[in-house]
């Protein structure tokens, strides 16, 4: 019934391929892996399901010019240069060594000269896509490892672009008539003609039509479209391969202000039609063929998988950056891309290889794929068990790492705070308003650059790194605060902790209430749960909208809603008290925890997170918001009284032994709580006023530094 009907054949493919991809999410794999296992059901080798090929291919074609053309519209050279030689050297390095060792391989193992090229040029290249999905789910992009494998994934792209129209040169001469040379110089001219109209396309069209069709993101994606598919055919008639055009078609329009809207919109269908790409593949391959290629996949899967991040790791060690650093950066080199079998495919189709090859570098392809993600989802747990026999990799000065911390201080620090992201930051600033001294801690250059700017003393790690807690004053740290969202990092950062003897507090970051309670179990003295926080102020706002929120009048009058900072200088004062009645201005409503209170009398307290409607003329609104949060002013003694409990050992000529805790007033005299007596092996916990305190009691108190420094004087041992 399917036979003849390419209708029904498509949406047989297309359900075998949504429920491979839902184990392929369940098994944390990418969906290439799934759409070649889809072409393998539904293929002549199991099931027999396609027989339309001539339709199927067309749409792989289609797929992988969109590709390519996404490949060309994100383009960043800048990203090569922000990251440095590093990006350049460890791309060209690596692409340099792994085809030459890879060719040396396949030769021993008995290829043909040409089918060795075409192998070690597949091993080569590293899937963009994937390693960008994987680190965009770890929240790894901005990371210094995650930047330097873009940037030498874009080296590896723009090597693949030039490895096509090599190939398709190649193919040119042995199908034409004419001698190589000749045919070589007539490709070479077609190609520097190609390159020039679309540098005036790019000059002088491109730019004028996407500003015109911008104001329709349809037609304007429509445009993206066709420009690629039209540049892609203009290609293949001057002799290059389709996706040559296409990919140049994208670099015309990457220097547009619409690329990024281009590019989002494209994804999806981008990932639609090369879904046809590796079904057609997975479709043709030729089992009887495969299975003689076993131990050879297996041979080319173990060197890629671990000579690549090898060779990676080597590069980046001696440039001067940490072991850690070269090794998960080298960990996205694990596998071969969709441009290994798109090559592969094109060598197929000019007679350059023959199926058995192309079998063999669509089985590396499968195996590193597959085994290579799981390296990459787990790779804190692989770098803390080899990390003793990475130090080879890594100079006794990895500087181009060291360069970057500007931590240098020997005073006492309150807090090493880690991660400078969003919610990082925000608690940066706050911390910085109440004067607290901070190093801070992210593996973001950008990030710790800004900071830098501004003073404030960074480090570029990973305290979930053992390493790092060398570089940093753990024994003059009051606190230790993550802000990062990972389960796992913020678990090894309390064991790290744990293990270096750290004595002070530690607070750590919770997406969820099952993340807080095992952050508590583990040890964790505060967890803050910023998602649950940010609900509970997005309901005050709303109840405050909703509740007193005036119109808009016709009337020279203003309103302005402000919400008091828990460091303000207004916070606990009265209205009264309130720098307000000098500038005419009055506070209409205030609203607390979900409650408004219309009209507040001047004895009215105004707390933290308070929100006030003010009305006003717009320049007086202006400077009581300035006035009532602005920071308030410690005094010294406010910064060094802090709040402790303390052991307050009584002599016995000391003036508290003999007296009960009624007759001393005990609270009311010294401002501290007695929470309890260690008297010998008894500890009393039930504190009772007519208890009397004796020599030799061990007092347990809590309050401020300057009553426990009072109490202690008269207690001398």
């Amino acid at each position: 019934m399917i036979a003849g009907n390419e209708f029904v054949e498509i949406a047989a493919i297309l359900g075998i391929a949504t429920l491979t991809g839902i184990i392929g999410q369940k098994l944390r794999q990418p969906l290439i892996i799934m759409f070649l296992a889809t072409g393998i059901l539904a293929g002549p080798s199991v099931l027999g399901i396609i027989h339309s090929y001539e339709q199927i291919e067309l749409l792989a074609h289609i797929g992988i010019a969109l590709l390519l053309f996404i490949v060309g519209l994100k383009l960043d050279l800048n990203l090569i240069r922000t990251t440095g030689p590093v990006a350049l050297a460890t791309g060209l390095g690596q692409i340099v060594f792994t085809s030459f060792i890879g060719f040396i391989i396949a030769i021993a193992m008995g290829l043909s000269y040409l089918s060795a090229a075409y192998v070690s040029v597949a091993l080569t290249f590293s899937s963009t896509i994937i390693i960008v999905k994987l680190l965009s789910d770890k929240k790894e992009i901005d990371s210094l490892h995650g930047q330097i494998a873009i940037g030498f994934l874009i080296v590896q792209d723009i090597a693949a672009i030039l490895a096509l129209v090599v190939l398709t040169t190649l193919g040119a001469s042995v199908g034409g008539e004419s001698p190589g040379y000749v045919s070589f110089l007539t490709i070479g001219a077609k190609g520097v003609g190609l390159l020039g109209a679309v540098a005036l396309l790019m000059k002088y069209v491109t730019p004028y039509l996407t500003r015109r069709l911008a104001h329709s993101l349809e037609l304007l994606t429509l445009f993206a479209i066709a420009w690629a598919v039209i540049l892609g055919a203009g290609s293949d008639l001057l002799g290059f391969s389709k996706e040559v055009g296409a990919f140049l078609a994208g670099v015309s329009l990457a220097s547009t202000a619409f690329r990024d809207a281009i590019g989002a919109r494209l994804t999806g269908l981008r990932d639609f039609l090369l879904l046809f790409f590796f079904i057609d593949l997975g479709a043709r391959l030729d089992w009887s063929m495969v299975g003689s290629q076993l131990g050879a996949s297996l041979v080319f899967s173990l060197f890629v998988l671990l000579g690549n991040p090898l060779i990676v790791l080597a590069i980046m060690g001696i440039m001067g950056y940490r072991r850690r650093t070269g090794f998960l950066a080298g960990l996205t080199v694990a596998q071969i891309s969709e441009f290994s079998l798109i090559v592969a495919a094109l060598g197929l189709s000019i007679g350059h290889i023959n199926e058995e090859t192309m079998g063999l570098i669509t089985l590396v392809g499968v195996v590193t794929i597959f085994l290579s993600t799981y390296m990459i989802l787990y790779s804190y747990p692989l770098y803390r068990i080899l990390s003793s026999l990475l130090k080879i990799f890594e100079r006794r000065n990895p500087y181009r790492e060291t360069d970057i911390d500007t931590f240098a201080e020997t005073r006492p620090v309150d807090v090493i705070l880690v991660g400078l992201g969003n919610y990082g930051s925000g608690l940066m600033e706050n911390l910085l308003r109440r004067k607290k001294s901070i190093v801070g801690i992210d593996f973001d250059p950008g990030s710790l650059d800004n900071w830098r700017k501004k003073g404030v003393p960074v480090l570029y790690g990973d305290m979930a790194d053992p390493e790092m807690h060398e570089q940093l004053p753990l024994k003059k740290a009051r606190w230790v605060i993550s802000t990062v969202g990972s389960e796992e990092m913020n678990l090894a950062l309390i064991q790290n902790l744990k293990q270096e003897g750290y004595t002070g507090k530690v607070a750590l970051t919770a997406t969820n209430s099952q993340e807080a309670a095992e952050f508590e179990r583990a040890g964790a003295n505060l967890v803050f749960r910023p998602f649950q926080d940010a609900t509970e102020q997005a309901a005050d706002a709303l109840t405050y909208a909703m509740d007193f929120l005036p119109e808009s009048v016709d009337w020279p009058v203003s309103f302005l809603e402000l919400r008091i900072r828990s460091d303000a200088s207004a916070a606990g004062r009265t209205i009264r008290e309130l720098p307000l009645s000098a500038s005419g201005i009055s506070v209409l409503a205030v609203s607390r925890g979900g409650r408004t209170f219309y009209e507040p009398k001047p004895d009215f307290s105004v707390f933290p997170a308070d929100r006030l409607l003010l009305m006003g003329d717009p320049e007086g609104l202006k400077e009581a918001e300035t006035m009532l949060n602005q920071l308030e002013a410690q005094r010294d003694a406010e910064d060094t009284d802090r709040f402790e409990i303390a052991e307050i050992q009584v002599s016995e000529n000391s003036d508290l032994s003999g007296k009960s805790l009624a007759e001393l007033h005990f609270r009311q005299k010294f401002g501290a709580n007695l929470v309890g007596i260690r008297r010998g092996q008894d500890q009393i916990t039930t504190i009772n006023p007519a208890e009397h305190l004796q020599g030799g009691d061990c007092l347990i108190v809590i309050g401020r530094s300057s009553a426990i420094k009072e109490l202690k004087s008269l207690a001398p041992v």
